[in-house]
């Protein structure tokens, strides 16, 4: 029995810094890759005054009137 918290905590803690590490990865992976390139690819492709544009011919802007 001498020792018995020591060797368990020693062993937890490895375990748990490797579950830690490997839920770190699955959301690098799974989530924060995707969603970076899905940005890009938005913003590849966005035309600011296009969006500009559309939302002040719906009256979104108080300060930039409809044409």
């Amino acid at each position: 029995m001498r020792r018995l918290l020591a060797r368990r905590m020693k062993f937890h803690l490895f375990g748990a810094f490797f579950v830690s590490l490997g839920c770190a990865a699955l959301y690098k992976f799974g989530v924060a890759e995707p969603r970076k390139r899905a940005y890009a690819e938005f913003y590849k492709n966005y035309d600011a005054m296009k969006d500009f544009e559309a939302m002040r011919a719906a009256g979104v802007f108080e300060s930039a009137p409809p044409k």
